[in-house]
């Protein structure tokens, strides 16, 4: 089917477009109106209708005959094992943890926070929770103490469930210890923790506290799934904000089952019983659509990768995968193919695998380099599909559809807004930009359904944050153009949230570390250009007078800062020591200034900088050879 029509109606008659949709969709009460427009900006998607996401993603598929189906291959070159879980087992398995949980106290509404590895058990507790209509909030494992302590306090888990350890191609990492340390810097209580015991560092469980999930498994019975509101939560998923304190997105139950279903199909070209691989982490929000629950939705076998691209082994790491579970769709970040391509530029590894059922390659998360573009498609001879979204957004804002007619590729652009999505380009009057300008990229409201409708319980920093900069449009805080055929190029992040292979991470919690060191009188960290990552952070900080402390030691104490409070995802590895920032007369530190010239661009001195001379001394310093 043509994509300007399709895309047409889903602008021309969004609630028709999307109430067909929903009828892909197993409802416990169907719902009779497709789109709440009563309370604006606050929009709501088939408000009266009922259901429940674990039914839909595991239950309807055992119950139409499909329950000896694959659907989950945990493959884990760390341990060495690969387990792989049917429809009917997963559903057997998911049930049981629903009952520890129901046992636990958890009902409808409740929040679990999930903080595990790559490991089934993760997409257990996540599934267990959407069938009891209870809420979990999964926290990336590689985040530290103070980073889990905020998402605690902030959503306030009735139950948290995590592991003992996760596992690195060089190293385990105790998760039980982390756990602890961020419960002691919490002011929330939880109630209950249940832990999943590895054999590669058991823990030491705290009586009356935690429970053993092998032990509170066996003594569980099933638990059946409850029926919840479309709009009620099914997940929040904190994001990093620019002040540091995270953002909990919250996705809503109807809307999500809704167009996740639609993008699998449309978006991915992605067909029931096939193998569809997301190569993230089930912490990211690619994990929860397309490792999670888009492809159980859809009826896919969905493969959870405990490894990396390259390490573990080597760099065929990914095409053993294809080769041995027949992946038909693989998605994953550039940094992945950056990766790969530095590690085995020829692609030798590629010849002793047979990935002839692989049919399509996405990338996400970051921006797509040509050279990656052109690499990964001449070595790996099918289509490769860059696209575009964030956290907020749930699923894909800009892509070349796959379900429909396919268009051209231009390397650089994610291709065409994706139906559903009014993507405008606006100057800073809010007026449309010509094709080919720079400006604004922002989405018309309403979003479609599936994407963020608030943050948690903060309505206010959702209009804020997102709706008060282009009034009656959601400023995604990228900058970008659309081209004269309708393509968009994303060209960067407006705001001070840099993007480290994929993850976005906020400047501010970086900043808020150096800044507690007793030496640091100012500090900066901005995200600068990298080959392999996208985005690295740089930080720069200015000593209080009298100090005497050697330079070089506290920039050291630095980067150990922030690798424990942050953790290591942050990717900070260098600091520099410099007499001044450059600000503007106001005060505000000249970041984007700073960025050019760590990028080595021939940077003007701004109008409204306090001092030219600061620029003069910082330049041998930020310079881009100086980074290496």
């Amino acid at each position: 089917m043509p994509y300007a029509d399709v895309f047409a109606r889903s602008i021309a008659d969004p609630e028709g477009f999307w109430g067909e949709a929903a009828q892909a969709v197993a409802w416990s009460a169907a719902p009779s109106r497709v789109l709440d427009r009563d309370d604006p900006p606050f929009y709501r998607w088939f408000p009266d209708g009922e259901l429940n996401t674990c039914f839909n993603a595991l239950d309807r598929h055992v119950e139409a005959g499909y329950g000896e189906r694959l659907a989950l291959i945990h493959d884990s070159p760390v341990t060495g094992t690969v387990r792989r879980l049917t429809y009917a087992g997963l559903l057997e398995e998911v049930a049981r943890f629903a009952g520890v949980l129901r046992d636990l106290g958890v009902t409808r509404g409740d929040r679990v926070v999930v903080y595990m590895p790559m490991v089934p058990e993760a997409v257990v507790a996540m599934l267990a929770c959407a069938r009891l209509g209870a809420v979990h909030s999964v926290v990336f494992g590689g985040f530290a103490p103070r980073e889990l302590a905020v998402r605690i306090d902030d959503a306030r888990p009735k139950v948290i469930v995590s592991a003992s350890c996760g596992i690195e191609p060089s190293r385990v990492v105790p998760y039980k210890p982390m756990l602890d340390a961020a419960l002691d810097l919490a002011a929330h209580r939880p109630e209950r923790c249940v832990i999943l015991r590895r054999e590669q560092a058991p823990a030491e469980l705290v009586p009356g506290r935690d429970l053993d999930w092998a032990e509170a498994v066996a003594a569980a019975e099933p638990a059946g799934w409850v029926p919840v509101r479309a709009t009620d939560p099914l997940y929040i998923l904190y994001t990093s904000g620019t002040t540091g304190l995270p953002k909990g997105v919250v996705r809503d139950n109807g809307g999500h089952a809704v167009a996740l279903l639609w993008s699998m199909r449309e978006v991915y070209d992605a067909r029931p019983g096939e193998v569809f691989w997301a190569a993230s982490d089930v912490g990211w929000v690619v994990g929860h659509s397309y490792i999670v629950y888009g492809p159980l939705l859809l009826g896919a076998t969905s493969v959870l990768y405990e490894g990396k691209p390259v390490g573990t082994p080597d760099a065929g790491a990914f095409w053993r995968v294809i080769s041995e579970h027949g992946v038909s769709t693989l998605f994953t970040a550039p940094t992945a193919f950056r990766a790969i391509k530095r590690e085995d530029p020829a692609a030798a590894l590629l010849g002793k695998y047979d990935i002839s059922s692989l049919r399509t390659l996405f990338l996400a998360g970051e921006r797509l380099d040509p050279d990656t573009y052109h690499w990964a498609s001449e070595k790996l001879g099918v289509p490769v599909v860059d696209h575009w979204w964030q956290t907020e957004t749930g699923w894909p804002v800009a892509a070349n559809l796959r379900g429909l007619d396919p268009m051209p590729i231009k390397p650089g652009s994610p291709t065409v807004p994706v139906p559903g999505y009014d993507v405008r380009v606006l100057d800073s009057d809010g007026r449309d930009r010509a094709p080919g300008q720079e400006g604004a990229i922002c989405l018309r409201l309403p979003l479609p359904p599936g994407t963020l409708p608030t943050l948690w319980q903060d309505d206010e920093r959702y209009v804020s944050s997102y709706l008060s900069q282009f009034p009656g449009h959601y400023l995604t805080g990228d900058g970008g153009y659309l081209d004269e055929d309708g393509y968009l190029f994303v060209m960067g992040r407006t705001d001070d949230v840099i993007n480290v292979a994929g993850h976005r991470l906020s400047t501010g919690s970086m900043e808020a570390v150096l800044a507690a060191h007793p030496a640091v009188a100012e500090c900066a960290v901005i995200g600068v250009a990298d080959e392999l990552k996208g985005q690295v952070p740089r930080g720069f900080v200015v000593l209080k007078s009298g100090v005497e402390a050697d330079p070089q030691t506290v920039c050291a104490e630095l980067v150990r800062a922030v690798r424990d409070e942050v953790g290591a995802v942050a990717a900070l590895k260098r600091v520099d020591v410099v007499p001044a920032l450059p600000k503007t007369r106001s005060g505000k530190i000249l970041r984007k200034t700073m960025r050019g010239m760590a990028e080595g661009a021939d940077e003007p001195v701004p109008s409204t900088i306090e001092d030219a001379t600061v620029l003069d001394a910082l330049r041998p310093v930020i310079a881009p050879d100086q980074g290496r």
